[in-house]
């Protein structure tokens, strides 16, 4: 029974005639019961995606692994308090900076609390960004419910798409990161809330709503952005059909929507305006860093759009992605408005990211929202079918359905919440070269690991001119180019997406002779040699000399006992969704050289 049958049912039947302001009255006072007799569920939801999100968010600390985490949204709030609040940095628009700059203002007290803090130790400060980023997923989870709630007038399915964004594997691994990716889904989901609002009332409110959550999306991920389409879909709705609005209070909703993404936008990134030509170059360098022509060592799919259809089945789960498959053409039967506001934003996003050369599973997460809420109404239409025949069958069909939909991201994300908790094996490795390897030895560590890790957190070392615990190769450069050829002089600065073009096997030779007698190595890198073998030949020869002139000292694998390793992949080597991972991180090896100033 709908709200407004509910409401119908509500009022007096003796023969008095019923007032417009009764009727409304008793809409308020039915959607008011609703709203009460939902909260429990929702609020036991909201916990249980909270709690995922924070479940092993230590992970790793006090190194942030995650290279962009390590380099972008922590270091950059932080450096707010001493240059000012130009970012300096457009790569990623600066909303989930400024508000971790406030957060770390509030919860550090400022410059000099954060800055002593990080300095001593990193941890804290990447828990508390990385607690803002699982917040702001959750609130994306709650925002969800009422747009879906709003959009097709059914509790039913807000409920069922928030619980699917609530327990999906990629939103919820994302929260555990201080990235911007899962901060970005709540102003989406806010923008849907007023998109919904603009199919079903089209009050001018509705387009204020959509314009805030569209700006601030873009001034978060500038993917964001695809918050528009929606938009202007539910606004074009109004135009035909019979239910229309005059044009020009949709011409002025669509001049609010307007104005509002943009002050929005401004608020959260004034120097896009500020400081435009730092924008633009940012914005050309985002653009270059997804269409590279080059691409990654390691990518071994060609082909975008497979692997963001790929991406579904495991990101979401293989039910919902089938299920929003059928979602489309089940509500383009049913309602052509919604499904014009629902469709074609996945679909084109889809098709765009597929074109670029690179492509990673957390870049589809913008449009989620959108797929959560096709596969809710289409798993819930089908129910509606079944249960007109068998009504019995409905409580029944109900929680399979939920299970199903639900059930893969959520056993993959308490996987996830298992894994994290436990040791990085980076970490490992670490603590056994501390046991083992004296301070100011040399030692070649592999680019699996930030530049910090070779220095005691707190306590740098006066035995070497770094503060480092021991003397590092330097295998940030390199005389050696990605094609292989020889560069006189000093060399080249290796970006660690190339550390794998310049191995050779005479470096072994090179360690011998100037004393890097330990060297570590990690399958995140050896990984991406090992699946294109034919792009870097030299480096697999490097590893088999590696391997014949060195003894295997320690080994730490992220593997359950039995389970085989997991094939290189930019997505899964690194956040860990295959079943067969007890731990996080690489595998890691730590060789001792036999030969030469070795040998002793």
């Amino acid at each position: 029974m709908s709200v407004v049958e509910e409401a119908v049912t509500a009022l007096p039947h003796d023969d008095a005639p019923v007032t417009e302001d009764a009727a409304r009255a008793a809409v308020r006072r039915t959607q008011r019961r609703e709203r009460l007799r939902w909260a429990p569920a929702v609020l036991l939801l909201l916990v249980v995606s909270f709690a995922l999100r924070v479940w092993g968010a230590k992970q790793g600390l006090p190194y942030a692994y995650n290279a962009d985490e390590n380099a972008h949204f922590v270091p950059k709030a932080i450096g707010l308090f001493g240059h000012g609040l130009n970012p300096h940095y457009f790569v990623n628009p600066p909303a989930y900076t400024y508000l971790l700059h406030v957060v770390f203002a509030v919860w550090f007290g400022g410059r000099e609390g954060v800055s002593n803090s990080y300095a001593a130790d990193p941890t804290d400060v990447f828990f508390v960004a990385r607690i803002v980023a699982a917040a702001c997923g959750t609130i994306a989870v709650w925002l969800l419910y009422l747009a879906g709630t709003k959009l097709f007038a059914d509790r039913r399915v807000g409920f069922l798409a928030a619980g699917l964004l609530g327990v999906g594997f990629l939103p919820v691994f994302y929260s555990h990161l201080a990235l911007n990716d899962v901060p970005t889904l709540a102003p989406i989901c806010l923008a849907l809330y007023g998109t919904a609002g603009i199919v079903r009332q089209g009050r001018l409110v509705d387009f204020l709503v959509a314009g805030v959550g569209l700006g601030l999306a873009c001034a978060t991920k500038y993917t964001g952005g695809i918050a528009l389409l929606p938009i202007l879909a539910a606004a074009g709705g109004w135009f035909v059909g019979r239910r229309r609005l005059r044009p020009s209070t949709v011409i002025a909703g669509l001049a609010i929507t307007a104005f509002f993404a943009l002050v929005a936008f401004v608020v959260f990134d004034p120097y896009a305006l500020l400081d435009f030509t730092g924008f633009r170059d940012g914005l050309q360098h985002q653009t270059s860093v997804a269409d590279d022509a080059l691409g990654k060592l390691g990518l071994t799919e060609d082909n975008g759009l497979a692997y963001y259809l790929w991406t579904l089945t495991w990101g979401l789960g293989w039910v919902p992605a089938v299920a929003a498959a059928a979602g489309v053409v089940i509500v383009a039967r049913d309602n052509w408005r919604i499904a014009a506001v629902l469709v074609p934003a996945p679909l084109l996003f889809l098709l765009f990211m597929g074109t670029q050369e690179r492509f990673f599973g957390r870049w589809l997460m913008p449009v989620f929202p959108m797929i959560c809420l096709l596969s809710a109404y289409a798993v819930l239409r089908a129910i509606g079918v079944v249960g007109r025949r068998r009504p019995a069958l409905v409580p029944t069909l109900l929680v399979l359905a939920t299970a199903a939909l639900c059930g893969q991201g959520l056993i993959a994300s308490l996987h996830s919440g298992q894994v994290l908790s436990r040791p990085d094996t980076r970490n490992m490795a670490r603590a056994w070269l501390v046991a083992h390897v004296p301070p100011k030895t040399k030692i070649v560590v592999e680019p699996v690991v930030p530049d910090g890790w070779a220095q005691d957190i707190g306590h740098p070392s006066p035995l070497t001119s770094n503060g480092n615990r021991w003397v590092k190769f330097p295998t940030s450069r390199s005389n050696i180019a990605n094609d292989g050829s020889e560069i006189s002089g000093p060399g080249r600065i290796v970006n660690i997406e190339d550390y794998e073009r310049t191995l050779y096997p005479g470096l072994v030779d090179r360690y011998e002779e100037q004393g890097y007698c330990w060297v570590v190595v990690g399958s995140t890198q050896r990984g991406r040699a090992e699946v294109e073998p034919e792009a870097v030949p030299r480096a697999l020869a490097y590893y088999h000399e590696l391997e014949r002139r060195a003894d295997t000292a320690y080994v730490a694998s992220p593997y359950r006992s039995g389970a085989d390793p997991v094939a290189f992949n930019f997505d899964w080597s690194f956040d860990f969704y295959p079943l067969a991972y007890h731990r996080p991180g690489p595998l890691m090896w730590i060789y001792h050289l036999r030969g030469g100033s070795c040998a002793s």
